[in-house]
């Protein structure tokens, strides 16, 4: 039984239906143009012996034969009869018409009272004799039926023999041609729908076996071009296409499996790579800094001017250049989180107390631009499993973000803590009344060293993301630009 479940199987299955369906088809239909020849030849004959009946019984009786079918009971011809004979002549042996269904051809009253009779000869537009071989001599006094004015049909002549001699009965029947030319035509109407309806089937099985390989090979085009989401619908086929379409889309996905692999692999060995450069880097660079710091702050201890407004102007410029030195320290610090592999020891615990810590860091800078803080925490939030620290410096890069954002013409930031909808994680809305972030950049906020600061190196948000990817959690960000930006981190709740 599997066999029939393939295509092939399938294929020849409607083929041997439609064989069979053909031969039946044609079967029947001779059997029934049999039936039907047999019906009207026995209605052809019934016909030809009544005209003859008639006509016999109109020589002996001396009757017209249009009174003796005019009579009510009359059983010479029924509705049948009727329909198929056209014309029923009595010749005598004179070759005289003396009796016809036709008035034209019955005898006339003279002018001077004699009897007149028309002559078969005179007879005009008769159709050819059925057995006209059959007359011998006879023959030669029937007219011709093959003239342009004979009509359709065909007439049966019938020797009587008399007192008087050979008398002949001519039942003319109708043509049938046009009854006969629909029954040949039934059996070729018959063929054709036949034909008809495999040209339907067998074009609904070619688009059904070609629509899959059309797919196949517009889902091989889009792979080929870089595209390996591309799946191919078999809608659960179980013949040999839907087990190619199956395949094929395992194909891909192993493909965008491996693409993904190949693309962490070359990223951690990038991150490594970068790791190792960038601790050495770090070392030189921190040793001069270190030096430059102290001997900033051994200028500043020893070597300071007396005078007011020097010593004002000494300590200034030596403080700007400790900022300077700090913000390139912070600046290696960035590099050097982002580089290194991360261990971090997630542990249930309550985000609300490293969210305040981290707006400690910007409560003064925010006060001095006149920014509003507030934090917002709906009733029974659950506890998160994470890694305070690790925390902490996403919060912090966070705030700042947001604070210098929003410079100094003052603000809001709000701070929302609130369940997921999806009620395995929590939710922590960081919202400033910023500048906003351009539409073209929003995509490429959390890539690593993209900045819109001149003085940015690209890394908090980039560490931001990884930090909390660490924690199995995601960051989404929203902005309409010179309105603000809000941040929404969504971290697993810590398991009972």
């Amino acid at each position: 039984m599997d066999f029939f479940s393939t295509f092939r199987g399938r294929l020849l299955l409607i083929f041997a239906f439609l064989t069979i369906a053909t031969l039946g088809v044609q079967y029947y239909l001779n059997l029934y143009m049999q039936n039907e020849n047999d019906v009207r030849r026995a209605l052809h004959d019934k016909a030809l012996f009544s005209g003859l009946k008639l006509g016999v019984s109109g020589i002996t009786s001396g009757e017209y034969i249009t009174d003796m079918i005019a009579e009510p009971e009359q059983a010479y011809l029924d509705g049948d009869s009727r329909e198929r004979i056209r014309d029923i002549i009595i010749v005598n042996n004179k070759w005289q018409v003396t009796d016809s269904l036709d008035p034209d051809n019955l005898p006339t009253e003279g002018p001077d009272g004699a009897t007149q009779f028309k002559t078969l000869s005179e007879l005009t537009g008769l159709p050819p004799l059925a057995e006209g071989a059959a007359l011998g001599d006879d023959a030669a006094n029937f007219p011709p039926g093959n003239s342009a004015a004979s009509r359709d049909g065909e007439v049966h002549p019938m020797p009587v023999q008399t007192s008087e001699g050979r008398w002949y009965v001519l039942v003319e029947l109708k043509s049938d041609k046009g009854e006969a030319a629909r029954r040949a035509a039934q059996p070729l109407l018959a063929t054709l729908g036949i034909l008809l309806i495999s040209t339907i089937v067998t074009a609904f099985l070619v688009w059904r076996f070609t629509r899959p390989i059309a797919n196949l090979s517009s889902a091989a085009r889009e792979i080929a071009s870089g595209n390996l989401s591309v799946r191919v619908p078999h809608n659960e086929r179980t013949d040999e296409m839907g087990t190619l379409s199956r395949n094929f889309n395992d194909m891909a996905a192993e493909l965008e499996k491996k693409q993904e692999l190949e693309a962490k692999l070359q990223q951690a060995e990038k991150s490594a790579v970068i790791g190792r450069l960038g601790s050495a880097i770090a070392h030189e660079i921190r040793n001069p800094l270190n030096y430059i710091n102290l001997t900033l702050d051994h200028l500043r201890s020893k070597f300071a001017p007396e005078e007011d407004e020097r010593k004002a102007n000494f300590n200034k410029l030596t403080s700007q250049l400790k900022s300077e030195v700090a913000r390139i320290n912070q600046q290696i610090s960035d590099f050097l989180n982002y580089s290194r592999p991360a261990n971090v020891s997630l542990r249930p615990m309550d985000a609300r107390p490293v969210i305040e810590d981290s707006l400690r860091i910007v409560e003064a800078q925010a006060a001095e631009q006149e920014i509003r803080i507030a934090v917002v925490e709906q009733e029974e939030i659950p506890e998160i499993m994470g890694d305070p620290e690790f925390l902490r410096s996403v919060f912090n890069n966070l705030f700042i973000n947001a604070v210098q954002a929003m410079g100094q013409g003052g603000g809001n930031l709000s701070v929302r803590l609130l369940p997921d909808d999806d009620l395995e994680f929590v939710r922590i809305e960081v919202t400033d009344t910023g500048s906003g972030i351009p539409q073209e950049n929003l995509e490429k906020i959390f890539e690593p060293y993209f900045s819109t600061k001149e003085t940015g190196t690209g890394l908090g948000l980039a560490i931001v993301q990884k930090v909390v990817e660490l924690h199995d959690g995601t960051i989404t960000a929203d902005s309409v630009e010179g309105e603000g930006t809000k941040f929404t981190v969504r971290l697993p709740k810590a398991k009972k």
